[in-house]
């Protein structure tokens, strides 16, 4: 089976997911979906060979959504999984039928072999023939494998008898509950065939998306990055996936944290020193430039330098040479400088507190990571996959996830980012009711929007674009925040971001090209 063969897999039960995903992992590029929404998104972007939906217990109207997905793909196969009875073979539209095979689970036994095995066909090209094959027989194929209680069935091509529903073929509207899949932000344990750094990353943001296609190329080449990002935003994730996309993936990555620093000590750390070179100096050691060796070293918060240290990581960069403090030996670095820090790094040049010649040489390979709160479509699946990680690591079987707490963690400003959310669903896990994530399980300042002392204005203008605040009654914050606010609440709908602003499309129009906003390609 070619491991490069494209899965998107779509259930909103969590047991499903990590045991068929478990079984599939390796043998295919595996995306992982809980709303059928998401899956379409994924289908438009990947092109993936099969989708696997589990539509057991699901209402009609997810049948139709699934005929429309595949409908609007026509090189990728479904697999369809009901319980037993759930689904006739003449209510498969008769477009797509050559491509669906369904799968009936025993709801007694819970066995899914079936579908794995179903899947793996189809993946390894052998369903495909078989489904075609009855295409164009024109009648049902049932095959009952010797063991288990469940049955995989290639669609026949009988008509329905009311045909497509109107809704088939049609794009479906995003939905503002379940719209978003499980993105691993941190040990990612079914991305291990993904290949880019936009899959690993796995997010949904379609400017964050774009910028990690840039990073991706950067990242093979063998050039200093800097990463400029809030608190909490994920930048020591980023560094770890441009490491491993590297040809330095087999060396070490490791990590200074500046400001966790002694600003006498940063120098000691970075360069080494030797014996008697200050104080409490009683033995040589090596600094993490000499440790990392050819791998790769991320100097996290670097906007604490002091300008003399920056004149020595500048030298570092341009130059890979320093000094041991202490020693007049100069040493060769051999290691690649992934920089990082929480501040834009212009206003601290202006300020004085930044040297030029440093900002410019980092500047050059430059990659903004928005925070969390602009990047709404990634909300929902960072914290599905929290809720995956606390529940297994506290032995707690989380078996429903409710629409208002999800809305809840949609509708709060994340002030701080991505590590605010886990430490928030670890709570909701640790205090789920019967395994039910409810919004009476959050922290009480998540429900109630209370984000605390911030500075940025952006956490402002969130909550105004929740509130359906117009451009004319917020002049105090940037026409921008308000506008990009707007477009992620209403899934980039312009049409109803005008609405909600006030303004026209026209209007938005130009605003959105006044700002650089307007989508790329």
């Amino acid at each position: 089976m070619d491991s490069s063969e494209f899965l998107v897999m779509c259930s909103g039960q969590p047991g499903f997911l990590r045991s068929v995903g478990a079984q599939l992992a390796g043998k295919c590029r595996l995306l992982e979906c809980y709303s059928l929404t998401e899956a379409a998104q994924m289908v438009q972007l990947h092109r993936p060979t099969v989708v696997l939906i589990d539509l057991r217990r699901a209402a009609s109207q997810q049948f139709d959504r699934s005929w429309a997905m595949a409908h609007n793909s026509q090189t990728t196969f479904l697999v369809v999984v009901t319980s037993l009875s759930e689904l006739d073979q003449t209510q498969i539209p008769a477009e797509i039928a050559e491509r669906v095979v369904h799968v009936e689970v025993d709801a007694t036994t819970g066995d899914l072999a079936h579908v794995v095995v179903a899947t793996e066909e189809l993946l390894a090209g052998q369903g495909r023939d078989l489904a075609l094959a009855v295409h164009e027989q024109g009648s049902a194929v049932a095959a009952v494998p010797a063991q288990g209680e469940g049955t995989f069935v290639a669609a026949a091509t009988t008509r329905s008898p009311s045909g497509m529903t109107e809704d088939t073929g049609v794009p479906v509207a995003p939905s503002t509950h379940n719209r978003i899949a499980d993105i691993p932000i941190n040990g990612d344990t079914s991305g291990s065939s993904l290949t880019t750094i936009a899959d690993r990353y796995r997010t949904r943001t379609p400017n964050l998306r774009q910028m990690l296609e840039r990073l991706e190329v950067a990242a093979k080449h063998d050039v200093t990055i800097l990463l400029i990002g809030e608190t909490g935003v994920g930048k020591t994730h980023l560094a770890k996936l441009i490491h491993e996309s590297s040809d330095r993936r087999d060396e070490p990555l490791l990590t200074v944290p500046c400001g966790a620093l002694p600003g006498d000590l940063i120098e000691s750390e970075l360069f080494g020193h030797v014996k008697g070179a200050f104080t409490s100096a009683h033995a040589g050691k090596d600094g993490k430039f000499l440790a990392a060796g050819r791998g790769t070293i991320l100097l996290d918060e670097i906007d604490v330098l002091t300008p003399e240290q920056q004149v020595k990581l500048l030298r570092v960069i341009e130059k890979g040479l320093f000094e041991p403090v202490g020693s007049n030996e100069t040493l060769k670095v051999e290691a690649r400088i992934i920089a990082a820090s929480n501040l834009e790094l212009q206003p601290l040049v202006e300020q004085g507190l930044f040297r030029p010649d440093l900002y410019y040489r980092l500047n050059t390979l430059s990659f903004d990571i928005p925070p969390l709160r602009k990047r709404l479509p990634d909300i929902e699946p960072l914290a599905r996959y929290f809720v995956h990680l606390h529940a297994q690591k506290h032995g707690i079987d989380v078996v429903e996830i409710c629409d208002e707490f999800i809305n809840c963690l949609v509708s709060y400003p994340w002030p701080g980012n991505v590590r605010e959310m886990e430490n928030a669903i670890r709570s909701s896990v640790i205090y789920s009711n019967g395994g039910k994530l409810s919004v009476d399980t959050l922290p009480p300042n998540i429900v109630e929007g209370s984000a605390g002392p911030v500075n940025d204005p952006s956490v402002a203008s969130f909550f105004g674009g929740k509130r359906g605040v117009s451009l004319g009654n917020r002049i105090e914050l940037t026409e921008k925040d308000i506008i990009e606010q707007a477009l992620l609440n209403n899934s980039f709908s312009r049409t109803k971001t005008a609405k909600q602003l006030g303004i026209s499309r026209v209007t938005l129009y130009n605003k959105m090209k006044k700002y650089d906003m307007m989508p790329k390609g």
